[in-house]
């Protein structure tokens, strides 16, 4: 399962762990998804998605079919 956004397309990014001694050592940094399953009135059904929590942040503030709509216009491929 790969851990990727399916709405931002947000994923894994590689770093550095710093010691205090300055050393640095490889780590990931993951991103904050959550799976979630919405409701999309004006289709009526209901959709699964492994989301980011921004993204959730922008669904709660536009609506999830504005939102889709919006990425869709992006030409980002959601469904």
């Amino acid at each position: 399962m790969s851990r990727v956004c399916d709405l931002t397309g947000k994923k894994v990014i590689s770093g550095n762990n710093v010691s205090h001694s300055h050393k640095k050592t490889k780590r990931k940094f993951y991103p904050n998804l959550q799976k979630k399953r919405f409701y999309v009135p004006e289709t009526d059904q209901w959709i699964s998605l492994k989301v980011s929590t921004s993204a959730l942040r922008t669904i709660d503030k536009k609506g999830i079919y504005a939102y889709l709509l919006e990425l869709e216009k992006e030409g980002v491929k959601v469904l």
